[in-house]
């Protein structure tokens, strides 16, 4: 029963069982999940997104073991709960083009495993599918901040 359950949180509830780009449409949760963090203030969204990714760390392992070991296409808890890592600071985190645009970002970085990311998922376990996960969103959200100050910066609308 408690393998079910680790299943179904670690698998999207269903969505990393799609045969193709499983990681794209897992990372979809997180979506909302991100737009429910920006109700809060950021050092609480800093302490919720800690304690989201501890919790990934077993989830994605235990369930990675379950179904063949490694970093399987099926666990993509670590997609969706390292997601709101991009627009954690963002105070214009809520503008559609912002969360799109973070989307984006965040799968480009995942997929394409720019060093470092792919060096750190190689630590294994389920601190290294969750970790990769979390460079992927920082990469992302460093990219999005600069985007938004040049987009100040010359103040387009």
């Amino acid at each position: 029963m408690v393998e079910n359950a680790v299943l179904l949180v670690a698998t999207g509830f269903g969505l990393g069982w799609l045969p193709w780009a499983p990681g794209t449409f897992g990372s979809l949760i997180g979506l909302p999940l991100a737009w429910w963090l920006l109700g809060f203030s950021p050092g609480r969204r800093v302490a919720i997104m800690v304690a989201l990714l501890v919790v990934a760390i077993p989830l994605c392992h235990w369930a990675s073991l379950w179904l063949g070991g490694g970093d399987v296409p099926q666990v993509v808890a670590d997609e969706y709960l390292a997601f709101p890592i991009v627009m954690i600071g963002l105070a214009a985190g809520r503008r559609w083009w912002v969360m799109g645009l973070s989307f984006l970002l965040y799968r480009l970085f995942d997929i394409t495993k720019l060093p470092p990311i792919g060096h750190v998922e190689a630590i294994g376990g389920g601190l290294g599918i969750a970790l990769d996960d979390v460079v992927a969103a920082l990469y992302a959200l460093l990219v999005l901040t600069m985007v938004i100050a040049l987009r100040r910066r010359y103040r387009v609308a």
